[in-house]
């Protein structure tokens, strides 16, 4: 496993110590790379749904209703 050294200033080292005093981790490495995965998996989630909306920008107009788009993304997600 690589190593990084950080400095913090002391509110935030502060805070990452009494997150492992509560036992929420078993040290501060741990909390930093929980946050840095959260952080990875945040913006995945950004990147798919700017995707979704591009898609979406570039697709073209039509006259269903919003009621007939919720049944169709239903029917959709339980054939899948």
């Amino acid at each position: 496993m690589a190593q990084m050294n950080v400095s913090l200033p002391d509110g935030l080292k502060n805070w990452a110590e009494t997150r492992v005093a509560e036992g929420r981790y078993s040290s501060t490495s741990d909390y930093v790379r929980d946050l840095m995965r959260r952080d990875q998996e945040a913006e995945e989630k950004l990147r798919n749904l700017r995707a979704m909306i591009e898609e979406g920008l570039a697709s073209p107009e039509t006259d269903a209703t919003i009621e007939s788009i919720i049944a169709d993304s239903r029917a959709r997600r339980r054939r899948a």
